[in-house]
């Protein structure tokens, strides 16, 4: 494949993505460092952290960018420019779009002038959104063929529910307004993906952000405030046309096409339900869903319900789409599964780094479809890991897994208060990607609870170059 540089950001292809030069090795990460709910006083900021071996920083956060604002939340990012933008000279991968979960800002980060020292660029304020859109609680951001940004949101500047969309200039980065045209509007929104070679673009449901702001009631779910559907739109019209009902239970959070864009079908993980659901394109034309994996619930004692389910929380799809990963949250575990048949997912890795059903915790296992004992608790290092596994991160070659363990600060503080009083970390797990197989780099821990502020909830990762689940083919 030609040099980034000569042909626009990106790679021509996902498989050149994979292949890169000489195979690409990732020598820094970026992600967003969370203060809301720890008790800490001080901004979110985005840490640059050292993932070269042969670094003498390697695990090491090297640079850290505070955002001049408190209780922001930063939660995922997004680049102004991506593999959609490929060929076009003139574009740059130089910006770090950061939504605000709850303040409802955007940064915009220069990336471009010093990779490994990252600088505000420009600041869009809540207000932009409100008025413009009519919309708040950014979420997911993906850049465009067109060079703009695209971004979902959650809900309305009241704090319900609304599945709208915001829509950034990609030179200028003020906000244009709606990207969606017409009446309907889907009553929940959250994550997105499109793909135009099928004229189609499809986002999730989490939750009302009133009701999710401070944690979790079950009760909620009966009464209508978590999502329950895809919601399918038309790419050109900016339409939407359709919902894909996946069970009251279901909450459907991280959506991910296949990369090849000529495929017409993804996979969704839905928390609740710990489901996994493949979507595909009818012959009729119109889209439909049918669950592929099925995490069971564990019957429990000493937690929140009786019946303690993976919660999905992050899943992703390697560049050649051989392999899904996704993480359970709860129980603990990280799982990879051959999907060269896509309606027959094959498990074929599975590691746990903590979770909610360790041995000797407050929870004790009464049933369990899958596991003969409750998992040792997680130590790397001579640390043992509070919370569990949350966003995953794929290198381009599909060898190397990273993850950390904070989901949302307003959860992560119902679910795992220790997260919150020690921080969370990342981690790095290996892959074998002939077979199949998952275990844990032993050498690799960094430890957001040693930050200079005090312990911090980190989440999102993103690679300079892109990564698996940041750029999208045209």
């Amino acid at each position: 494949s030609a040099k980034c540089g000569a042909c626009g950001p990106g790679y021509a292809t996902p498989l050149d993505a994979m292949k890169g030069k000489d195979g690409p090795r990732e020598e820094i990460v970026y992600l967003p460092c969370i203060y809301r709910n720890t008790g800490t006083e001080k901004p979110d900021y985005l840490a640059t952290v050292d993932v070269d071996p042969k670094s003498p920083y390697y695990c090491q956060v090297i640079h850290r960018l505070p955002m001049p604002n408190l209780k922001d939340e930063l939660h995922h990012s997004g680049w102004n420019a991506c593999s959609s933008c490929f060929g076009d000279a003139a574009k740059r991968r130089n910006r770090l779009i950061l939504p605000s979960l709850i303040s409802s800002r955007i940064y915009v980060v220069d990336v471009g002038t010093d990779l490994r020292a990252p600088r505000m660029h420009k600041i869009v304020e809540p207000v932009e959104l409100f008025w413009k859109g009519n919309v708040a609680n950014p979420h997911t951001s993906h850049c465009l063929g067109s060079g703009d940004i695209l971004i979902s949101c959650l809900g309305d500047p009241s704090g319900n529910g609304k599945g709208g969309f915001i829509l950034l200039d990609g030179e200028t980065f003020e906000v244009k307004g709606n990207w969606e045209k017409g009446e309907k509007v889907p009553p929940l929104g959250y994550d997105f993906w499109y793909q135009p070679r099928h004229n189609v673009l499809m986002s999730t449901e989490w939750g009302t952000p009133k009701v999710l702001a401070d944690g979790f009631n079950p009760a909620d779910v009966e009464k209508g405030h978590y999502g329950r559907h895809i919601n399918v739109w038309d790419w050109n019209s900016h339409t939407y046309i359709q919902a894909i009902d996946l069970g009251k239970d279901s909450i459907p959070l991280e959506i991910r096409f296949l990369h090849n864009p000529d495929a017409a079908e993804g996979f969704v993980g839905c928390a609740l339900s710990g489901a996994v659901h493949r979507f595909y394109k009818t012959e009729k034309g119109d889209w439909a869903a049918e669950k592929v994996i099925e995490v069971p619930s564990k019957k429990v004692q000493g937690w929140l319900l009786p019946d303690m389910p993976g919660l999905i929380t992050d899943i992703l799809i390697s560049l050649d789409d051989r392999f899904l990963y996704f993480s359970n949250w709860l129980h603990g575990d990280i799982r990879q599964y051959d999907i060269s048949n896509t309606r027959k997912p094959k498990l074929v890795g599975q590691v746990f780094l903590g979770g909610s059903v360790v041995k000797g915790g407050p929870v004790t296992v009464v049933e369990d479809k899958e596991l003969q004992c409750q998992p040792e608790p997680f130590v790397i290092k001579g640390k043992r890991v509070p919370g569990g596994p949350q966003m995953i991160q794929l290198s381009l070659d599909g060898k190397r897994l990273y993850v950390t363990t904070s989901l949302y600060s307003g959860w992560d503080k119902q679910f795992y208060p220790d997260l919150v009083k020690e921080g969370s970390v990342m981690l790095q797990i290996d892959v074998d990607t002939e077979r199949g197989g998952l275990k844990v780099n032993k050498n690799f821990l960094v430890d957001f609870g040693k930050e200079p502020d005090g312990p911090v909830l980190a989440h999102e990762i993103r690679y300079p170059g892109g990564d698996s689940t940041s750029d999208i083919w045209m």
